[in-house]
């Protein structure tokens, strides 16, 4: 699914990935964790093509993104931060990303989920941060796309939409397809995550289960697990 190569990237003096080797070959949640700084936005938006590494590979679903960027249609997105134009009404801009990709009929169903009817017809402008967030994750999830990466997914949700995404996400998951997320909510990745990639100072300090993680820093449970991690780390 996803395959990266000594992966390397500096912004001017600042090097952000120093070497990332990285084999995803099956389905499942894999959830990209490390402290700020540590690179995950940087390798998220390299396997969208939005940043150019200095050096290495990466391959999706077969295709080397260095020389083909049709893979693109076959990523689901979902930015920490969406900047939606605020002129446009809530379904306006559902109908305009859907003339961009392709029709479906999923956002129906989203829509439902998240309760979003009441808003169809307001201007993003006017919308709470939540509010924007459902939309964030409708258009995130209406395409049926193999490969999903969610940047902070629950910033500003309410507990009800809290179970609605965590469902939505377990829902795709059956459908054989592969889920990358961030979040600095350790609770929601011990959840949902089969597995969790730990970046510290842009190298995969760990790739694995959190049962392993757990055996590794001989610690109890997840939270004192990943502040062994850091603690060791930045003593």
């Amino acid at each position: 699914m996803v395959s990266i190569t000594d992966l390397h990237k500096k912004f001017n003096k600042n090097t952000v990935l120093n070497g990332i080797n990285l084999d995803i070959n099956k389905s499942g949640i894999i959830a990209v964790l490390g402290p700020n700084g540590s690179g995950k936005t940087t390798l998220i938006k390299c396997i969208l093509g939005m940043v150019i590494p200095n050096k290495g590979t990466i391959h999706v679903l077969g295709t080397n993104i260095k020389k083909n960027a049709n893979y693109k249609h076959q990523i689901d997105y979902l930015p920490q931060i969406a900047n939606f134009p605020n002129n446009l009404k809530v379904k306006e801009l559902i109908t305009m990303i859907k003339d961009l990709r392709k029709p479906t009929s999923q956002d129906a169903n989203l829509i439902t989920l998240f309760k979003l009817e009441p808003f169809l017809n307001k201007k993003l402008g006017t919308l709470s941060g939540g509010t924007k967030q459902k939309v964030n994750i409708v258009l995130a999830f209406m395409f049926d796309s193999p490969l999903i990466i969610l940047d902070e997914p629950t910033t500003g949700l309410d507990p009800i939409s809290l179970i609605g995404l965590k469902n939505l996400i377990q829902t795709e998951k059956t459908k054989g397809k592969t889920i990358l997320i961030t979040s600095h909510i350790m609770s929601f990745v011990e959840e949902v995550s089969d597995q969790i990639v730990f970046l510290l100072e842009g190298k995969i300090y760990f790739n694995g289960t959190i049962n392993q993680l757990k055996l590794k820093t001989n610690q109890p449970d997840f939270e004192n697990a990943i502040a062994s991690v850091l603690s060791n780390n930045y003593a």
